[in-house]
């Protein structure tokens, strides 16, 4: 069994996200400035398997990308060696060439990877990609952008 880099508590204190909008469980492995691998369980549990489908449920694919988003927000807290506190967010500004491969549904482990392309003007883009047992369920270019807020 792998040791988390970061377990529900260090990542409860690094993102503002509770439940049912917190995507991410477990840290795997973070290269700070580089890279991170994380995991999200997915389970019957979740509140939007009761209408997405109630026949065959699916993760929706906008939440796929939440969970990538939030795995990228970790990478950037880590890489800047910053905490945020209650007056920083990370926002999306951008989703490019993002395509679905593979749907998700309970029971599955659905590893969250986030590898930075570039920093510039405060923009981060991520190269991402969420799989479940070696299999691209979804891959995206994402932009996010840290910010203060009063």
């Amino acid at each position: 069994m792998t040791v988390p880099v970061l377990d529900i508590h260090k990542i409860l204190k690094k993102l503002p996200h509770r439940y049912p909008i917190l995507l991410v469980d477990r840290v795997l492995e973070i290269e700070r400035g580089v890279r991170i691998k994380a995991l999200k369980n997915v389970t019957i549990n979740e509140p939007f398997f009761m209408g997405h489908f109630p026949a065959r449920p699916v993760m929706p694919g906008v939440l796929m990308l939440e969970a990538l988003a939030q795995t990228a927000a970790l990478l950037s807290f880590e890489s800047q060696g910053t905490e945020p506190g209650d007056d920083t967010v990370v926002y999306f500004v951008g989703i490019d060439g993002a395509r679905f491969k593979r749907p998700v549904e309970p029971g599955d482990q659905l590893i969250l990877e986030a590898t930075i392309e570039r920093v510039k003007a405060g923009i981060h883009k991520y190269k991402t990609r969420a799989s479940v047992d070696g299999e691209t369920a979804v891959e995206a270019e994402l932009m996010c952008t840290m910010r203060k807020i009063n």
